[in-house]
């Protein structure tokens, strides 16, 4: 039987120092029927030259020039120039595991369509990572372990950019990469999941993914805090948000007041919870600080959480038990 052809998207810029790594860990693979949709978004350093030396020997590997700019534009332009039944994405200056894609290809052959293959991923560095960057794989993976990535959506990107595959039918229904919303990854999750594909447990690190002082991650306004409470105020209203019921944010932060101040921009009522002594009674944003105890007081609520303190969310979540609530339907964390 034929092999299903997998379609490995890769906008670069400016990655040269990486891209060999990179390259060099696709042409490793266990499994070989694979073409590379590599767009060059507007490179100034050697990356293009360094590609096309790899595309002269190996003519699965197909090179193109960004139409627009940036990285939603370059993988738009990409995924136009794939034929693969099966779709992935991958970032020039990461390493895939010689195995990541055979391991992929067998789990959606097994699966079926409506299905999500992601895996597990190690972030490395040459000067260590960051407690940080630890927390959130180790978060990541314990997510991916069980396939429940799309219960803690909420909270951060559940699905990493260069660590999933699915089939073509399935990534046109979630809308591909039209729209035009930052961070994209995040955006593309959400679409995943607004679609109800389901992940695939994994209990192998496929991805190597590296961390450095200039990754766009890092150094982009597209990935700053805002736009990713944007994105998760958004898909909240359209997938989880029921007008009949009271609704509620619990924590008054910075987080916290951009919720808020969403919610205010759309006309959307509130009440705001905390149990910081120094702001109940008060007003932000013209709203008054209400003690969390007036949870007992309304019927049916859904909330918003924004209190990031992992011992103050244990809290949080027991008290949410004694009320007869449950998380991801009638409250939801965003950090």
């Amino acid at each position: 039987m034929q092999q299903p052809l997998v379609s490995i998207l890769i906008p670069f810029k400016n990655t040269a120092q990486y891209l060999p790594e990179c390259i060099a860990s696709i042409l490793d693979q266990t499994y070989t029927h694979w073409e590379i949709l590599a767009v060059n978004d507007h490179s100034t350093d050697k990356s293009l030259e360094i590609l096309q030396e790899y595309a002269k020997n190996d003519k699965r590997i197909k090179i193109f020039g960004n139409d627009g700019s940036g990285i939603i534009c370059a993988l738009r332009k990409a995924y136009k120039e794939s034929n693969g039944n099966l779709i992935t994405r991958m970032d020039s200056d990461d390493i895939m595991t010689s195995n990541k894609l055979e391991v992929m290809v067998d789990s959606l052959a097994k699966a079926g369509k409506g299905h999500l293959a992601v895996g597990q991923v190690k972030y490395f560095s040459h000067r260590g990572i960051s407690d940080g960057y630890d927390r959130y794989e180790k978060w990541l993976n314990r997510l991916t372990e069980k396939g429940e990535n799309y219960s803690e959506i909420y909270k951060e990107c559940v699905i990493p950019s260069p660590c999933w595959m699915a089939f073509r039918d399935d990534f046109d229904t979630s809308g591909a990469f039209i729209p035009d919303s930052y961070p994209e990854d995040y955006d593309l999750t959400f679409r995943f999941y607004e679609n109800g594909l389901k992940c695939i447990p994994c209990n192998q690190v496929l991805h190597l993914w590296r961390d450095y002082d200039t990754r766009t991650s890092r150094t982009s306004e597209h990935y700053a805090q805002n736009y990713f409470l944007e994105i998760k105020l958004r898909y909240f209203l359209k997938l989880e948000y029921d007008k009949t019921r009271p609704l509620t944010i619990w924590g008054a932060g910075n987080k916290g007041k951009e919720i808020a101040k969403g919610l205010l921009d759309r006309d959307i009522d509130f009440y705001w919870l905390c149990d910081n002594p120094k702001k109940i009674g008060k007003k932000i944003y013209g709203k008054p600080m209400m003690h969390f105890s007036k949870l007992n007081e309304l019927d049916n609520t859904q909330s918003i959480v924004t209190v990031a303190n992992e011992e103050a969310q244990a809290m949080i979540r027991s008290y949410f038990s004694g009320l007869g609530q449950k998380h991801m339907l009638d409250y939801f964390f965003f950090c």
